[in-house]
């Protein structure tokens, strides 16, 4: 952006519409297999097609971006760009249209001469009309061809500052006529939305956690979403599938006098299966100076300010097997305690207390140094690359979803100095998923270029879901759950910039599918570096609410994903759970290079927990149980290698890094089995690993190295770690 300042603040008046006549050309639109071709005759009215589309430009000049042009608010939001001259706004239909008109509604900064162009693929242009001798005001286009995605392309500016339009209003027909999906609406019956002047609140959060305090495999989802303002004398206690989240942008607009309660007295005191649950955007003030967050695996604590200290223990101090603390302040000390590993990430934290087994901190202020094996801390000064997961916000008397900028070699919380960085947009661009919904329909609203919103529920999907815009956000609100039927992909994402997929769970159906999320095809290849597809709580579950299979959790294809909190389990406990009843062979499968996984927790699989294939790849905290029910030795025997190691680097790779790796067994079927290793990786200069860990649970199996033909073997019942403080 220009030193000079920008334009001044006067508006100039919009005109009234006029039809554009000077200079107008319309294009030759023969030629070519992507030309624009002439229209047909439509079978329905033109419609506004662009309005809430995904819109991109070729820059942006401060917050005014590129969504400001087709949100449909005219003289309040807009689009600028730098500068410069060779500038573009463009805006994805979602679908290809028969194309009729388009509306520009230039600000005082206008566009002297552009082409409004078309595009069925967003690369192969076409040029449909071209102006000048613009002199800004309002310009009404006859368009005429066809084209998915629509541009208007500024090689001459009308002044000294940029482009800077108002609206970019484009209409037309659908192909084959049909009705466009609506975006926006309301969340549904199971989103509770509190404002300060709520009457009850207490009541409403006793209600749902009397529901799914011990709910663990019901079908119960909730999410309470709680705007700006102050809230006194409140507990949340925070049960299964329950969300809790403040609708600010910052935690700080959101604060609750009081507490958001995890607690285990459902299962006598033990916190290990305290799964499926989140806390996100609030400030609080605990009544007794310390809130309690006793959770296990699946639970996120996110954009939190604790005013006070942080419990990860149960009441009476039982097991615990968490957990996972992103983009949070604890003013206090996080008190650790029973918490057999923790992983906390881009925070900042008063003190922490008691390391147990595995307890790793990225980017985070104020966390221990560096010391495992004893205490058992591994801590790394930033996080190498991170971007926050998106998330609801309430504001302008709207829903819109925040979603933040990537960051690199990240330390303490986005929002410590202010507003975090990112891009707001209005809930009218998502298709809001309500239960029913099928996967036609949530493939319908995608091809549009809607986001999606999954409002708490659980929806059986019988293809497919397709992501393959780039950019596009897929976003679960308390705990949404998809499950594959027929033995389907629940969703698939397309070798593309920037899709987020965060804060729903995969439940693996009855018949086998193949893998419960790809992202990326086989052999991907393209560049994601500057803008990576995310997948943030995002959970995979192969039984416990009933049989189910899949042969992977997760594969990994495209290059530069960013896996931040996963938990990829095949069931121990629950309905539908033996050695065959809800076989998966693999957990997750990382084929791209350069994927960088924060907080990886895979459990249980009948083969390797995780096969990594990329190269320079790394991993940042990974938690891990081998398969409880091996029925004996010789059914997980590998080759001439006794046991499948929980984390496999494949010989090809020739890059590597991990830190803060731990792997446990329990063969309660047959406690005299023995792994070799738990992990297992080429001996290279580039493949190292710092602060590994095996545990035999009770003495139930016992492995024999941590890494390779590396480290001590465990021994006895007395559940005491063998380290290897770094490899090789």
């Amino acid at each position: 952006m220009s030193s000079v300042g920008s334009p001044p603040a006067f508006r100039r008046p919009v005109p009234a519409v006029r039809r554009t006549t000077v200079g107008a050309l319309v294009a030759s639109l023969a030629g070519g297999l992507l030309a624009v071709v002439p229209a047909a005759t439509a079978s329905a009215a033109p419609a506004l097609l662009s309005q809430g589309k995904p819109a991109t430009a070729s820059s942006t000049e401060g917050p005014f971006t590129a969504g400001g042009a087709v949100d449909g608010d005219l003289a309040g939001t807009r689009w600028a760009s730098d500068w410069t001259d060779a500038q573009w706004l463009q805006v994805d239909l979602g679908q290809s249209a028969t194309l009729s008109g388009a509306v520009l509604t230039w600000e005082a900064a206008y566009g002297k001469s552009y082409q409004i162009q078309a595009s069925e693929n967003g690369t192969d242009w076409r040029t449909v009309t071209t102006v000048t001798g613009g002199d800004g005001g309002t310009d009404d286009i006859a368009l005429s061809g066809t084209g998915r995605y629509v541009r208007m392309n500024g090689p001459a500016r009308g002044t000294a500052w940029g482009y800077s339009l108002w609206e970019f209003q484009v209409y037309g027909t659908p192909a084959g006529g049909g009705t466009p999906l609506p975006g926006g609406g309301d969340l549904g019956p199971n989103v509770h939305v509190v404002d300060p002047t709520t009457p009850n609140v207490q009541g409403q959060l006793d209600d749902v956690f009397r529901q799914q305090e011990s709910a663990q495999f019901g079908s119960g989802r909730h999410a309470f979403l709680f705007k700006p303002g102050t809230y006194n004398g409140l507990n949340a206690q925070i049960g299964f599938y329950t969300q809790i989240a403040g609708l600010g942008v910052r935690p700080d607009d959101t604060t609750i006098n009081g507490d958001v309660t995890v607690d285990a007295g459902w299962f006598n005191g033990n916190a290990t299966q305290n799964f499926w649950r989140g806390a996100e955007g609030l400030a609080l003030n605990p009544v007794n100076g310390t809130d309690r967050w006793a959770v296990a695996q699946a639970s996120s604590f996110r954009r939190m300010h604790v005013k006070g200290g942080l419990n990860l223990a149960p009441n009476g101090y039982g097991w615990a097997s968490g957990g996972y603390i992103a983009d949070s302040k604890i003013d206090g000390q996080v008190g650790n305690y029973s918490q057999q590993q923790w992983y906390t990430r881009d925070s900042s934290i008063g003190g922490w207390s008691n390391s147990v087994w595995n307890q790793v901190f990225s980017g985070t202020e104020g966390a221990p140094a560096q010391a495992f094996p004893e205490p058992r801390y591994t801590t790394l000064d930033t996080t190498p690359v991170s971007r926050e997961k998106p998330y609801l916000i309430w504001e302008d008397n709207q829903y819109k979803v925040f979603s933040p900028a990537k960051r690199t070699n990240a330390r303490g919380t986005t929002w410590a100095n202010g507003a975090p960085q990112g891009e707001k947009i209005p809930l009218s661009q998502f298709y809001v998923v309500k239960p029913g919904a099928t996967a036609a329909t949530l493939n319908q609203a995608l091809a549009q270029g809607l986001h999606l919103l999954f409002t708490p529920g659980v929806y059986h999907v019988d293809r497919t879901i397709e992501v393959n815009r780039a950019n596009t956000i897929v976003l679960g609100l308390g705990l949404a759950t998809l499950v594959p039927d027929n033995g389907v992909t629940a969703m698939r994402v397309a070798d593309v910039d920037g899709v987020r997929l965060a804060g729903f769970l995969l439940d693996a159906g009855p018949v086998n599918s193949p893998s419960l999320l790809e992202v990326g095809p086989q052999n991907a290849g393209a560049d994601h570096a500057a803008n990576p597809t995310t997948v943030q709580d995002v959970y995979v579950r192969v039984g416990g609410a009933g049989a189910g299979k899949a042969t992977v959790g997760i594969i990994v294809n495209n290059d530069d994903t960013l896996v931040d909190h996963t938990w990829v389990w095949r069931a121990d406990h629950g309905e539908g759970v033996g050695w065959e009843t809800n076989r998966a062979d693999y957990g997750v499968r990382v084929n791209g290079d350069d994927v960088l996984a924060t907080g990886l927790f895979v459990e249980h699989f009948n083969k390797y927990d995780v096969e990594w294939y990329g190269d320079r790849g790394r991993t940042v905290f990974f938690q891990n149980e081998k398969a409880y029910d091996a029925p004996n030795q010789a059914a997980v025997q590998n080759g001439a290698t006794k046991g499948y190691a929980a984390y496999r680097v494949d010989d090809s790779v020739t890059t590597h890094e991990g830190w803060g790796l731990g792997s446990y067994c329990y063969y309660n079927v047959d406690p005299t089995i023995r792994q070799d290793h738990g992990f297992k990786a080429p001996v290279k200069p580039g493949v190292r690993f710092h602060g590994l860990l095996t545990v035999s649970l009770g003495g139930n199996g016992q492995f024999n190295h941590v890494i390779n033909d590396t480290g001590a073997p465990t021994e006895g019942t007395a559940t005491v770690p063998s380290t290897v403080v770094s490899f090789p």
